[in-house]
């Protein structure tokens, strides 16, 4: 077994041990040239001796193998693949947090409104396995394998028995799973496929929302939730009581239809359900009156749309003029519903994520679901690639994007990668006033994106220097441009600094001079300074978003230069 402060490969340094089980064990690492921390998994080899041995190992391979081509936000990276003769180490992203799991164990049930914001984030997971070619069966979704975390957002672990689905085999390999997450088809000799995810799932949620986990003897049995909370939603029980189904056919078919579920979850709800049959019935008392006379029906024809367009303005104005954030979310949501390719209410939804001093996971959430489920149709709005644009610049400049816990900091790089598809969107529908600057902020997103691939395979050697080159780009072109915002000129300064300070020990490696890096600090300094006397001699005051920014810059800044000076002097580098 690894020993603590021992090195492997010459790069990772064994700092604690974080987990074990089984045949392996969970360490915490810093890889000593990139100053990043990674959770590397030791799986002994010598459990070859059983089957059970052999499955083992064959499934962390698998686990390896499948999760270094994944690139999805609620899943971990794999960064590197170690075999040695006794032990075989997978080098992943550190995931900090607590583990679903022992956060029921502590706390108890979690509220509704949590419980079902992890349940889409954990289906579009799915959704990602689901639609790779050939598909990826999950198979082991239980609640100590979702991680949660600071930020309140999931993590998938531990791929160990995942596999891929293929359409000729008659059934799995191995019968493995957990009792009470996994459906009955797991144990019963056939090939699970994607339906089986679903059913772990709900009975995960299911747990999650009442406290209360499957039992031994009861393995198969999901009472309705609201037995143990009479409070819980009445749509939100027939969900889960769906995806847990005896029958694969009569739950969920695929993860499209559990995601539109569980956006719509007070719909699926009785009281809304006996609601919509009694207008159902008014409307054709009305319809059968309305058909008398052709009049009488393009009269109704066009009231109605009139209606819809007095109630898609009523929901902008309430939106303006309601007090909490919630609540404006909902009412610019319930907007565009009504018209979902209109302007005004994506426009509102844009302001209102602007003008908050950070991009909560709410908010975050709200923009994933109206523009994914609109995205075909946006796509040809002239607005929307402006709009695109603005969304991309705010995640990125925002260091507690998606709802950072207090104090804490979302690091740069998950902020860019989560940017680009904005950015993208902005690029390719051709912006005009954004489209130079989107394609420049994709490129430096992409560097983020490939860099980790690159560096596990010995081809980062000359990345570091090209992005700085690139960053270098994009700031004259914002220093010359008289229409550039302060906004992203600031926003480009601290994406600067964090990248000076993060892979100061890459950029030595590509031979850019001490004095250099410490220039591109400073300069990046007094532009976001020079930003804000722009801004508060335009406007005679600043922006709390923009404190805040300024703040972070001068702290970052600092630190940037303490880290260059110590790569620089250390002669490990």
């Amino acid at each position: 077994m690894a020993e603590i402060g021992e090195i492997l490969e010459g790069k990772y340094e064994i700092l604690k041990q974080i987990g074990k089980g089984g045949m392996s064990r969970v360490y915490l690492a810093m890889d000593r040239r990139l100053n990043k921390q990674w959770a590397v998994k030791e799986i002994q080899r010598s459990g070859r001796d059983s089957e059970m041995g052999e499955v083992v190992i064959n499934s962390a391979i698998t686990e390896a193998n499948l999760i270094k081509t994944f690139d999805h936000y609620h899943i971990p990276h794999i960064n590197d693949i170690i075999e040695q003769e006794r032990y075989i180490y997978v080098v992943m992203d550190y995931v900090e947090g607590e583990s679903l799991l022992k956060i029921l164990q502590s706390e108890g049930a979690q509220s509704q409104d949590t419980v079902i914001r992890w349940g889409r984030q954990l289906t579009d997971a799915l959704h990602y396995l689901h639609t790779r070619k050939p598909p990826i069966v999950y198979r082991d979704m239980k609640p100590s394998n979702v991680m949660i975390k600071p930020d309140g957002d999931v993590k998938l672990i531990d791929f160990g028995i995942a596999r891929q689905y293929k359409e000729k085999n008659i059934a799995d390999t191995m019968v493995l799973g957990t009792v009470g997450y996994a459906p009955p088809e797991q144990f019963g000799g056939g090939q699970t496929d994607v339906r089986a995810d679903i059913y772990a799932l709900g009975a995960t949620l299911y747990h999650a929302v009442t406290g209360h986990g499957p039992k031994k003897g009861e393995a198969y049995i999901i009472e309705p939730i609201r037995k143990w909370n009479p409070a819980l939603s009445g749509g939100f029980e027939k969900i889960l009581l769906k995806c847990t189904k005896q029958k694969p056919e009569e739950r969920y078919q695929n993860t499209s239809e559990l995601m539109y579920d569980l956006q719509h979850y007070r719909e699926v709800d009785d009281a809304f359900l006996a609601a919509q049959r009694k207008k159902l019935k008014r409307f054709f008392v009305l319809f059968a009156i309305a058909v008398v006379s052709l009049a009488t029906a393009v009269a109704g024809h066009f009231i109605s749309d009139h209606l819809r367009n007095a109630d898609y303005d009523r929901m902008i104005d309430l939106a303006i003029a309601a007090e909490g954030h919630s609540e404006k979310l909902s009412y610019y949501g319930r907007a565009i519903e009504l018209r979902p390719t209109e302007a005004p209410a994506y426009e509102g939804l844009a302001t209102l994520i602007r003008d908050d001093s950070v991009v909560t996971a709410e908010e975050k959430d709200a923009l994933q679901t109206v523009v994914n489920r609109n995205i075909s149709a946006l796509k040809a709005q002239p607005f929307f690639a402006d709009f695109a644009y603005e969304i991309g610049e705010i995640y990125t400049s925002d260091p507690a994007y998606g709802g950072a816990a207090e104090g804490a900091e979302t690091d740069q790089a998950t902020r860019m990668k989560e940017a680009m598809s904005w950015f993208g969107y902005a690029k390719d529908l051709g912006s005009e006033k954004y489209a130079n600057l989107a394609g420049m902020y994709y490129e430096i997103g992409n560097f983020y994106k490939e860099i980790g691939k690159a560096y596990s395979e010995g081809k980062d050697p000359g990345k570091y220097l090209e992005q700085f080159g690139r960053i270098a780009q994009m700031q004259d072109a914002l220093e010359t441009d008289p229409s550039a915002r302060a906004i992203d000129k600031m926003t480009l300064c601290s994406i600067t600094i964090d990248f000076v300070s993060y892979y100061a020990d890459g950029l030595k490696l590509d031979e850019v001079r001490q004095e250099e890096l410490e220039e591109a600090v400073d300069r990046s300094v007094a532009a976001a300074k020079a930003a804000i006397d722009e801004i508060e001699a335009a406007n005679g005051s600043v922006g709390k978003r923009l404190v805040g920014i300024k703040e972070q810059i001068d702290k970052k800044a600092k630190a940037a230069k303490q880290e260059v000076e110590r790569v620089y002097r250390d002669e490990y580098y």
